[in-house]
């Protein structure tokens, strides 16, 4: 499923002939610019708001995640990153850093749990 979407983008991007600008550069700036468009939704939200955003803030919201992914998939495609075994990897990665015991229901950084 991955896969076939990334195809679909690296088509898009194809056809459009604008490979390239997607260097890893310009696409982990472009990732921050859609993110900030995504928390811009957010914004002035209340946390109860944000749990219940209207149909346009929805559609919005929807827009800029699939932004954030789409550049996302771009980079790792450059960089020859596979998102998945990456994505494995810092879970992996995490668990060591955030044990249950010491983490669970906590806010803390690593370095502060005890």
């Amino acid at each position: 499923m991955l896969e076939k979407l990334l195809g679909e983008i690296r088509d898009f991007n194809n056809e459009r002939d604008w490979a390239q600008y997607h260097s890893p550069k310009n696409l982990a700036t472009a990732v921050l610019i859609e993110a900030a468009e995504l928390a811009e939704i957010f914004q002035w939200l209340t946390e109860e708001e944000s749990w219940k955003l209207d149909d346009r803030a929805m559609a919005e919201a929807e827009e800029e995640v699939a932004d954030v992914f789409i550049y996302l998939l771009n980079m790792a495609d450059k960089l020859g990153i596979d998102p998945v075994k990456a994505s494995r990897r810092k879970i992996q990665k995490n668990a060591k850093k955030y044990p249950v015991e010491a983490s669970r229901g906590s806010r803390l950084k690593y370095s502060q749990l005890k």
